[in-house]
């Protein structure tokens, strides 16, 4: 079975969850099951290219980004929410499908013209990669390409990174 495959037959999908009117992907059987998660981080980890080190994206890119690393052997920095750094070098507030939020990367852990690929879970409308990336570049390095797990297609999250290098390893 191909990492989509397995992945495809684990995902939940939860109805009005985190509100009405939204349907939550919910990738925890994915991590929860060693062969599904050892084949979507092997086909993640492919599409680092060279990139000089990961950066996930809280919470679930966490998880994400910390197995790529490894599996590329490459460091990883961590993309917080507001307020869960104790030194931040830059911030980005970004609208999201249902609010907003506020990203901070810490301060004094990625060398200017780093090469960094991006690691999260989900690209939905494109919101959290576009702020991320903002964020990476402002700190002085380049974002070489992004990977996620599952991509929302008809949420329309690559248009918001046009001229990016996106690797999804299920597109639904």
């Amino acid at each position: 079975m191909t990492a989509a495959q397995l992945v495809t037959a684990l995902i939940r999908d939860v109805p009005d969850f985190p509100e009405p009117g939204i349907l939550f992907r919910d990738l925890t059987p994915v991590l929860a099951d060693r062969h599904a998660l050892a084949a979507a981080v092997a086909a993640m980890a492919e599409a680092v290219g060279d990139a000089d080190v990961i950066v996930g994206v809280e919470a679930r890119g966490f998880l994400l980004g910390g197995a790529v690393a490894h599996q590329a052997g490459l460091g990883l920095v961590p993309v917080r929410k507001e307020g869960k750094l104790p030194r931040v070098a830059v911030s980005r507030s970004y609208e999201l499908e249902y609010g907003t939020a506020t990203l901070e990367l810490p301060a004094d852990v990625l060398s200017p013209g780093s090469r960094v690929h991006l690691v999260d879970d989900v690209l939905a409308t494109g919101g959290t990669a576009a702020a991320c990336c903002e964020l990476v570049e402002q700190a002085g390095a380049e974002v070489t390409g992004i990977g996620v797990l599952l991509e929302l297609v008809q949420l329309g999250g690559r248009d918001r990174l046009a001229g990016r290098a996106v690797h999804a390893v299920l597109t639904l």
